[in-house]
């Protein structure tokens, strides 16, 4: 048998392996993406969090009074949210005074952030809440 008639017999599957290496690309390739885009998601909503409070608890040390020092900490959390395009309406910052009166000498601010990290393209058309993964972030910024 020469090399010319072994040819002929593997004539059957010539061209598949590129349908075959495309269909497993996008079997694997599709589901990677969106983990890695799920991980980023995520990822943004931690990083604003964790800014948010440190935000917070330094326009509050930096106020003269406690309730104006409440007024700047939201907004300046707010402000932060919104520049790392985290919905406030999936937020909660929490302000709490620690180690005596707030703002006297030794005390501190205790700013708790909770957001929600909304998973990407999954439509509100399914029904139901969207699927997201909740954020904390705890910062602790001392008077003085």
């Amino acid at each position: 048998m020469s090399v010319r008639g072994r040819s002929r017999d593997l004539g059957g599957d010539s061209g598949s392996a590129v349908v075959e290496t495309t269909w497993l690309a996008l079997l694997l390739l599709v589901p990677l993406l969106y983990v890695v885009l799920s991980v980023f998601e995520v990822q943004r909503s931690a990083y604003g969090a964790s800014a948010a409070g440190r935000a917070a608890g330094r326009a509050y040390v930096q106020a003269p009074n406690p309730t104006v020092a409440e007024r700047r900490a939201l907004r300046a959390a707010q402000l932060v949210l919104e520049d790392h395009r985290i919905e406030i309406d999936t937020t909660d910052v929490r302000l709490r005074c620690a180690g005596g009166p707030c703002l006297s000498p030794g005390s501190s601010i205790v700013v708790t952030v909770t957001a929600r990290a909304a998973l990407p393209f999954i439509p509100d058309a399914l029904g139901g809440a969207r699927p997201a993964v909740r954020v904390d972030s705890t910062h602790t910024e001392p008077y003085g």
